[in-house]
């Protein structure tokens, strides 16, 4: 796979950053430029432009297709990541006011974090439980107004819509990663392009007329805030502590309140501005999550170097292997560079960021 480098942790966080404000730009490309009333056609050109076109550039560069288990992984991803959470998320901009549906996308964090814990059992700390409460009410109060209106299904649209993006934040940092995250990211688009489509011709019916405006806005959707975004933020993921991407996509609410205000002639309150400076907080703490060296000991084991062509890095859980005492100072799972081969591992079966279960020494 590929990554961006020795960067270190803010840096990396810093270019994930790109993905979440190019969404918050979303909500008025979505009001402004596209077709009223049509979230899932919205939903399906957004992803199939963008799936082509990523698709033939990762066959182009390396050739990689997807095989065996691949298949199901990627079907995996391509329906939480984006079959389910672009219809919801569309449904609930089109019933919201752009403040309430982004709002309901500050609870992210703690989803995130209650997705994981089922997954691998691995709790939050006390720490990013208090910033994750406290970034939703920042986000909340940026952009939440007096008057907004609350649609029952439109709430429920948004926040089943975050449900279904917080498993594909868990989904993409536990299941193996590709090793073209270009063309991974292509068929993931396309296989969601496969589910929207005919439920979107048979609720909506037959594709509404398009102007040359609202061309401009499905090719910067599609094109940019999707495809180019989202291949930045799976690979931000893959580098990033899993706390740490939802916090970042707070970004995107506040963006979308600041285009508000600026193009649109919205209102900024005290309230407001002291909500950006609470979200704002917690993106910085995201950004720096990463930047401390993780510890971890092995004791017991007589670890040898494996070839990086083998395999780049070996992910242990407690879960995984209780025997280990060593975990990582971001409460993620501990990280280990090298391990015996012969002895404890087939390390040729093995991909990056593979969950390994291991005999105690």
């Amino acid at each position: 796979m590929k990554t961006w480098g020795d960067r270190t942790g803010p840096a990396v966080a810093v270019i994930t950053l790109l993905a979440p404000i190019s969404w918050g730009t979303t909500y008025v490309t979505i009001t402004e430029l596209l077709p009223a009333d049509r979230p899932l056609f919205v939903a399906l050109v957004r992803v199939a432009p963008a799936g082509l076109l990523l698709a033939a550039i990762g066959c182009f560069r390396s050739r990689w297709t997807p095989r065996g288990g691949e298949w199901r992984d990627l079907a995996i991803l391509a329906f939480f990541n984006f079959g389910l959470f672009f219809p919801l998320l569309i449904v609930g901009v089109y019933r919201l006011p752009g403040g309430v549906a982004a709002s309901i996308g500050g609870v992210q964090p703690l989803l995130v974090g209650m997705v994981a814990w089922l997954v691998t059992r691995l709790s939050m700390r006390r720490l990013d439980v208090i910033v994750g409460i406290v970034s939703a009410v920042g986000v909340a109060m940026v952009v939440i107004r007096p008057n907004a209106g609350i649609d029952p299904i439109g709430v429920a649209a948004a926040l089943c819509a975050n449900v279904s993006f917080s498993i594909g934040v868990v989904a993409t940092k536990t299941l193996p990663a590709p090793d073209d995250r270009i063309a991974a990211t292509g068929w993931q688009l396309m296989f969601a392009s496969i589910v929207i489509a005919p439920v979107a011709w048979l609720a909506e019916g037959p594709p509404p007329a398009v102007h040359l405006t609202t061309v401009a806005g499905f090719a910067y959707l599609s094109l940019l805030a999707t495809g180019a975004a989202f291949v930045i933020w799976f690979t931000g993921i893959g580098q990033l502590p899993t706390q740490a991407p939802p916090v970042l996509g707070l970004a995107a609410p506040l963006t979308g309140a600041a285009l508000g205000w600026i193009l649109l002639d919205e209102d900024l309150t005290v309230v407001q501005i002291l909500g950006f400076s609470i979200t704002i907080s917690a993106i910085v703490y995201a950004a720096t999550i990463g930047s401390r060296p993780a510890t971890a000991r092995t004791p017991s084991l007589d670890v040898k170097p494996l070839p990086d062509a083998v395999i780049s890095r070996l992910d242990l859980r407690e879960t995984a292997w209780p025997n280990v005492d060593c975990i990582d100072d971001q409460g993620v799972g501990p990280r280990v560079e090298f391990i015996e081969r012969s002895e404890y591992v087939n390390a040729p079966t093995l991909r990056p960021s593979s969950v390994i279960r291991l005999p105690p020494p």
